[in-house]
């Protein structure tokens, strides 16, 4: 079994929900990376997203966007961040996802990309601009060596379509909350539980909810209804603020116990 599926059985054995932040490689320095990675997972996160800066991040909000430019601004390679990501692999357990569009990887090499991924300790990828029809490019790839591509599912789409895209999928499916790109939300659509639901009824996979969550009670709310949150602008901009305490305490409000609704 592989470490997403691992962590996440785990996880549904206790009863409990993930957490899972996203960071962006290179915001305040490449160097900053592994420490950031050793203190979320000290802190209780369940798996870490780490974000590829890149020029045009069409499924991203201003909070990720500036980090993204930020990360650019100090040179910030794809190569360099795996090659980072590998040192720190040897000291952390939980998995590691990255997130990226595909024009870094095309770049890079598919091949290539994903051997360094597997040498890395790399344990899935995230791409949100790959299509299903159009994942044959780098899925097989991925597949054989093992690497999860975790793939979305979003409120616009249809039920056929979540299905064609949950039977593909491994490791967790990715429920983006929102219609738009990421970024802090006040308040969510009154339907998310229905579409939870309705997820549920054609996928078996672990569903995490992300885009627009940022605040404690709103972690708390959502995974009434899914098996965990992906947080990623209010982590970044807590990050920025050295407000390490705030951090945690988003993690930790996954941790307590919640009544699920199906």
């Amino acid at each position: 079994m592989k470490r997403i599926e691992r962590t996440m059985e785990s996880l549904q054995e206790r009863g409990e929900k993930a957490f899972i932040p996203y960071i962006m490689a290179g915001d305040g320095g490449l160097e900053v990376l592994p420490e950031r990675i050793l203190f979320l997972e000290k802190a209780g996160a369940t798996a870490i997203e780490i974000g590829i800066p890149f020029s045009d991040p069409v499924a991203d909000g201003p909070v990720i966007q500036e980090a993204g430019k930020r990360a650019l601004e100090k040179r910030t390679s794809l190569k360099a961040i795996i090659k980072t990501v590998e040192k720190i692999r040897l000291i952390v357990k939980i998995p590691l996802i990255l997130m990226t569009y595909m024009n870094p990887i095309i770049s890079y090499g598919i091949q290539k990309f994903i051997d360094d991924c597997v040498h890395a300790g790399i344990d899935g990828i995230i791409i949100p601009d790959l299509p299903i029809e159009e994942e044959e490019i780098i899925a097989p790839h991925a597949t054989q060596k093992g690497i999860e591509i975790i793939r979305l599912v979003t409120l616009t789409s249809p039920l056929k379509r979540i299905e064609q895209i949950a039977k593909r999928g491994n490791g967790f499916l990715y429920a983006v909350t929102v219609t738009g790109v990421t970024g802090v939300r006040n308040e969510f659509n009154e339907k998310l539980a229905d579409y939870f639901s309705l997820i549920k009824t054609v996928s078996k996979l672990p569903i995490m909810a992300g885009f627009g969550i940022s605040t404690p009670s709103q972690v708390q709310e959502i995974t009434k209804y899914c098996d965990g949150v992906i947080v990623g602008s209010k982590i970044i901009e807590l990050f920025n603020d050295k407000n390490y305490a705030a951090i945690e305490e988003l993690i930790n409000a996954s941790k307590n116990d919640v009544r699920i609704i199906n």
